[in-house]
């Protein structure tokens, strides 16, 4: 459900989504260094493209927030997926129950099964945070929070 000044409140604080916003409020009061929007992840489809995650752990999962997930999400996420195995991206849905479409049965939560994604709901869970290094993503482009229109390049 769409709650007004949560988004407000998130977008003042830099953040997308008022589910980013909750995310990262609950990751700082863990005391875990997560860091927003760090980097960029170069994938292909027919043209290069650029993914920015949400966040990335200090453990080196990557956590993908997301209220709405879209056909193009979904089909930008199996592409990154086979592009690149070697990371370790992980969904956190407002509600893994949802539907895809309100034609289908099948709910985020069946889709993430599917195609081998792990999940949760409406926040990280402590395991997630607690798990062994899954390694560095030193071959992408690190975010320097300098964000350009494409007047200025």
């Amino acid at each position: 459900m769409f709650n007004a000044k949560s988004y407000i409140t998130s977008r003042i604080k830099g953040y997308r989504s008022g589910l980013e916003f909750k995310v990262q409020k609950d990751l700082q009061d863990k005391g875990i260094d997560a860091k927003y929007e760090p980097l960029k992840i170069e994938w292909e489809d027919l043209a290069y493209r650029k993914y920015t995650p949400d966040f990335l752990l200090p453990n080196g999962i990557l956590i993908e927030t997301k209220g709405l997930f879209t056909a193009q999400d979904r089909r930008k996420h199996l592409l990154i997926k086979r592009q690149h195995p070697n990371l370790d991206i992980r969904f956190v849905f407002e509600s893994a129950k949802r539907k895809l479409n309100k034609k289908s049965r099948t709910t985020y939560a069946d889709w993430c099964d599917k195609h081998g994604f792990t999940f949760s709901l409406k926040l990280i869970p402590q395991e997630w945070i607690d798990e062994a290094s899954v390694g560095t993503h030193g071959n992408f482009i690190k975010y320097t929070g300098e964000k350009c229109n494409e007047q200025n390049g």
